[in-house]
């Protein structure tokens, strides 16, 4: 699997992933860090995260939990670097990647905001505590 920086022409397929409009996508790819991973020249999953005080966010994360693994390791290490922790939030029904988040360290800080009548868990990684 490699990991890449996503551009304009990925919006179609991480739409598909994260069922969102293109258009959303598109914009998240000039608004945010985007990575993608890509297995036999498909995209397989991808992350987005930003930075503010003090903590990364990773704002959406979508993939096979293979995929969502290797993709953390990206804001896991940015957050490494800059002395920050990382936070997600994730609904109740993403199995997969609940088990790629608390499979690189990634414990429950109790219940998110609900996202169109979803609720949500909201989880956090100290960077001494990352497995990547």
């Amino acid at each position: 699997m490699d990991i890449r920086d996503a551009v304009e022409d990925d919006a179609e397929r991480l739409a598909a992933l994260a069922d969102g409009p293109p258009d959303v996508m598109r914009n998240l790819v000039h608004d945010r860090t985007v990575r993608v991973a890509e297995a036999d020249d498909d995209i397989v999953g991808f992350v987005s995260f930003d930075a503010e005080r003090g903590t990364v966010h990773v704002t959406q994360l979508a993939g096979s939990s293979d995929a969502c693994e290797d993709l953390l390791a990206d804001p896991i290490e940015f957050a490494r670097r800059e002395h920050m922790s990382v936070e997600l939030l994730l609904p109740e029904d993403e199995s997969e990647v609940r088990s790629a988040v608390e499979a690189v360290g990634f414990t429950s800080t109790g219940n998110g905001p609900r996202f169109d009548g979803q609720e949500t868990t909201r989880y956090r990684l100290e960077p001494e505590r990352a497995e990547h």
